[in-house]
């Protein structure tokens, strides 16, 4: 089965020291439903459409799978991402 390469928000990058080469993001979607665990970003000028981070659908995986960088979120739109990570977490 062939992997579609999807855009994702990478939130924690591995150091050498971790046990194994993880990196942890959050899909981006733009499928916008308007529900919780979602953070409207609007129009990024590095992607087509209006999107979302969808903290929901936190993942992990090695990080040689990363293709390149798109683009930077806002500090505002970081702290929005941590704000709802929190509140889906309980933190």
């Amino acid at each position: 089965m062939v992997e579609k390469c999807r855009p994702v928000l990478v939130l924690a990058v591995p150091s050498d020291a971790d046990a194994r080469s993880l990196v942890v993001v959050a899909p981006l979607t733009s499928q916008i439903r308007g529900m919780q665990g979602e953070v409207d970003l609007g129009k990024p000028r590095w992607l087509p459409k209006p999107s979302a981070v969808n903290v929901q659908g936190l993942a992990s995986f090695d990080q040689r799978k990363l293709v390149r960088r798109m683009g930077a979120l806002s500090d505002e739109h970081m702290e929005s991402v941590k704000d709802a990570l929190r509140e889906m977490l309980d933190l």
